[in-house]
């Protein structure tokens, strides 16, 4: 019997084949003059006047022919179209994941809606900020954010000295230079929050979703296996518009 990914294999070509049939039909019946014909003869009124030779223009396209032409073309469509519809209607299979159902009787298209959402969500998964990891982190559930360990710091404070180079003397005045010396003022507690992720974690939710898409894979090629009946749609939409 014919299988669901045989029908959807030779679907591309028929379709290709009916819209090109279709589309050279309708330029046909557009061209008037392909659909008029003409035949005449000329009789002069007495004997010894001029004879001229007849003139006949053939008709070259028909409407009729035409519409069988049509009919011909998107028969065949409408009946593999349909077909493939009413199969993928039946056509299910079970996500499995490590010898774990995660989604039972999936219908066959909704596979291909999942396949698409997922690769959707592997670009999300894969582009979730990451911890620094120069840093050491730990989950805090207070905040519900990742902290690293307490840092300390000194504040300093620029204080202005004098250097005495030379004492004062009877003489000359004292020589003193003024310099500034950093003096420690008080201390910084220093604690980084992120909202990030550890790459642990980002790696384990990029696996998780690589082997749902597998799963999902699997199970559409399982779908795609179901046995189909042809189903005919075409003779009956045709008979009732061109009889």
């Amino acid at each position: 019997m014919t299988k669901l990914n045989q029908i959807i294999a030779v679907e591309k070509g028929v379709k290709t084949k009916a819209l090109r049939d279709f589309t050279d039909a309708h330029r046909e019946t557009n061209k008037t003059q392909l659909l008029s014909g003409i035949s005449r003869t000329y009789q002069p009124k007495d004997e010894e006047g001029d004879q001229l030779p007849s003139e006949r223009t053939l008709v070259q396209v028909k409407a009729d022919e035409v519409i069988d032409k049509v009919t011909d073309a998107l028969t065949n469509l409408f009946d593999v179209t349909l077909t493939k519809e009413k199969a993928n209607a039946k056509a299910t299979a079970n996500v499995v994941v490590d010898n774990m159902t995660i989604l039972s009787d999936v219908p066959v298209t909704y596979l291909l809606f999942l396949e698409k959402q997922l690769t959707n969500l592997h670009t999300f998964i894969g582009d979730l900020p990451v911890l620094d990891s120069s840093e050491e982190w730990e989950f805090d559930p207070n905040t519900g954010t990742y902290v690293t360990q307490i840092t300390k710091s000194v504040k300093t404070k620029k204080v202005p000295k004098n250097w005495v180079k030379a004492e004062a003397t009877d003489k000359h005045p004292a020589q003193v230079e003024i310099f500034h010396e950093d003096i420690i003022v008080g201390t910084w507690s220093t604690r980084k929050s992120s909202g990030s992720l550890p790459a642990t974690r980002v790696n384990e939710l990029l696996s998780r979703v690589e082997s749902l898409q597998t799963a999902v894979k699997f199970a559409r090629e399982e779908a795609n296996n179901t046995e189909i009946t042809d189903a005919k749609a075409g003779k009956a939409v045709f008979d009732f518009l061109f009889s």
